[in-house]
């Protein structure tokens, strides 16, 4: 009998005691007691966030945060840069079309990131664009994208910065006012704990001047709307308000922690898995590495997608495999969210005996040891550190 170890990328494992919150009775959501929640949550996420700026609450997955984003910040027939290095930055440059923009692609091969200078050159080549789009962590490859040096470019243009952190915010450093990040996603399936169901856009004041001078093609996704009952606090529509409710656990979890050591946190793992992964021989795919997964190349030899089965199969441990044309290529291990170390060993052990058994060489242990030691070295120059 197997335990099922689920690190994926999203979906993640939710504490017991968020599940145990999400058992409780169904209460209304326009009471006085639902608006407590809901002002509670508000003031989590801007810590979480690091802002003293609107964050904007969206019952929907993180695609609905960032077309709300996308559809409010900019009207049809204006220029964006949209960074594409991955699946989701190929996702936001088709949004950008199906509603009219022009969207320039700035792209990376696979397990690459976009530069920073690649963005400057297209901001001088077109100085008329009224946005750049990005992905702080690209899932699909496992990059991470420089947001805070191009929070700094863009700040310096008319154009707004619009960031998919739905899969960064909480595992990475993310400071969304100190880095001139003018519309940041993200959603509730990732570093925040939850099912999916809830969404959360934060608004720059450069943001929300930039919205109001049009109407978006938008009903649902109209931020203005949403801006009009952040004072009470208030949503215009019906809220996932027991969604809502069960994160007020988590974002006290998160703040009693803190936000820089939840970042920390995420690092450690990140740094242990990537040792272990090479200790197998294996050769880590994206460059640079974000810290909320590692990303790894299957050997030609194998079936990428048969050492997924097995895994999940004969151990109960699952990870993720690629998309599209990485698809049997990459293997995809999460550590976001309510994960730990041991949950990080449990993986890589069972990475270890399924490569065996498909006749990879290994050294049985190896990637144990080498994570081990990563971690312990990590935490001991953690502990080492003044204050």
């Amino acid at each position: 009998m197997n335990k099922y170890r689920l690190l994926t990328p999203g979906p993640v494992p939710v504490p017991e005691e968020t599940l145990l919150e999400l058992a409780r009775p169904v209460v209304h959501h326009r009471t006085a007691e639902s608006r407590r929640v809901l002002a509670d949550v508000l003031a989590g996420m801007r810590y979480v966030y690091q802002t003293a700026g609107d964050v904007v609450p969206l019952t929907c997955s993180g695609t609905g945060a960032m077309e709300a984003a996308l559809v409010n910040a900019v009207p049809r027939g204006r220029k964006a840069l949209c960074l594409v290095a991955g699946r989701f930055g190929e996702r936001w440059h088709k949004l950008w079309t199906a509603f009219g923009v022009e969207s320039i692609p700035l792209k990376a091969p696979d397990g690459r990131a976009v530069s920073v200078e690649q963005v400057r050159e297209a901001l001088a080549r077109h100085p008329d664009v009224a946005a750049v789009c990005v992905v702080y962590c690209e899932t699909s490859t496992g990059v991470k994208h420089d947001v805070r040096a191009l929070g700094e470019l863009v700040a310096q243009t008319p154009a707004v910065l619009i960031v998919d952190a739905i899969s960064a915010l909480g595992t990475m450093e993310c400071r969304t006012d100190d880095w001139h990040l003018d519309l940041v996603a993200c959603g509730s399936q990732k570093a925040l704990m939850l099912p999916p169901g809830l969404a959360f856009l934060s608004v720059s004041r450069k943001a929300w001047e930039q919205i109001e001078k049009h109407s978006p093609p938008a009903y649902y996704f109209d931020l203005r709307k949403y801006r009009a009952k952040l004072a009470e606090p208030d949503t215009p529509y019906t809220p996932a308000h027991t969604l809502l409710r069960a994160l007020v656990k988590n974002l006290h979890r998160i703040q009693s922690i803190g936000i820089e050591n939840f970042w920390e946190h995420h690092g450690r793992l990140a740094r242990a898995a990537r040792a272990g992964v090479q200790a197998l021989g294996l050769k880590l795919f994206a460059d640079p590495p974000a810290d909320g997964l590692t990303v790894a190349s299957v050997p030609d030899q194998l079936d990428g997608q048969e050492l997924l089965r097995r895994l999940e199969k004969d151990h109960g441990i699952k990870l993720a495999g690629g998309q599209d044309q990485l698809r049997g290529k990459i293997v995809r291990l999460a550590h976001m969210g309510y994960m730990d170390f041991f949950d990080i060993l449990a993986a890589l052990a069972g990475l270890e005996m399924t490569l065996l058994s498909m006749g990879w060489r290994v050294e049985l242990g190896a990637s144990l040891t080498a994570a081990q030691h990563a971690y312990a070295q990590l935490s001991a120059t953690s502990r080492s550190r003044p204050g």
